[in-house]
């Protein structure tokens, strides 16, 4: 029987396909998606500097107004809803590693002004031996690749390995990840930019930047794929 992946591989040599719908595309696109199912990455009004949801695109929202979180911008694509949650999903758990490519080709139009240096979120590396690959990882290199810029994906490790995040409110997160990281090297720059598949609530994130902060780094970026509100309580 045919893998998923060598199937995939056979038809888009066969004819170009939205990815999504399965479609036929009369001339390729990046990423490969016909009209009617890129409505759906749209972008829709955020904050620029925590990336959450907004009446009207904002530079500030309120909450960052009182309360800034570390970085000083948050790019990412959608929610975590389909398609964006379906794809994600397959990446990260299906091993269908070239969702990466498309889904940083949604991403990197997105960032104007990309930072000079990019790094990707560490897994610990029992996880990483469990899932075979680090998909925060995977996407850092094929938007590293979009954008031009250099990737250093030894930056962090993660040497404490910890519950996962997913199901822990945002305080359980917070003290889940509390030292559970350490910065290897100082960064050759000092904007950079953190690649990650979701974030939710910033707790993981939030621990790198403040290690970053910490030797002198002077403009952070958070580049994700979706960006989802934290569930309420």
């Amino acid at each position: 029987m045919l893998t998923n992946r060598f199937q995939k591989t056979m038809f888009s040599w066969l004819a170009p396909a939205c990815q999504l719908c399965g479609l036929a595309l009369h001339a390729p696109t990046k990423p490969r998606l016909c009209a009617a199912c890129l409505a759906w990455y749209a972008p829709t009004p955020r904050c620029a500097r925590c990336g959450l949801p907004c009446e009207s695109a904002t530079a500030q929202c309120g909450q960052c107004l009182s309360t800034p979180p570390p970085w000083h911008q948050l790019v990412c694509v959608g929610d975590y809803r389909f398609p964006l949650s379906h794809s994600v999903h397959q990446l990260k758990y299906q091993r269908q590693f070239w969702q990466a490519r498309p889904l940083a080709a949604l991403l990197a139009p997105r960032i104007t002004t990309p930072a000079p240096l990019l790094t990707c979120v560490p897994l610990h590396w029992r996880r990483q031996l469990r899932r075979g690959f680090n998909q925060s990882d995977v996407l850092a290199r094929q938007l590293a690749q979009h954008l031009g810029c250099e990737y250093d994906p030894q930056l962090f490790s993660r040497p404490h390995a910890t519950v996962p995040q997913h199901g822990l409110d945002k305080a359980q997160r917070r003290r889940n990840l509390n030292r559970a990281f350490v910065l290897n090297h100082e960064p050759c720059q000092q904007h950079v930019a953190i690649v990650d598949d979701v974030v939710t609530t910033g707790s993981t994130v939030r621990q790198l930047c403040n290690l970053l902060l910490e030797v002198g780094v002077k403009s952070l970026d958070i580049y994700c794929i979706c960006r989802t509100p934290e569930p309420s309580d």
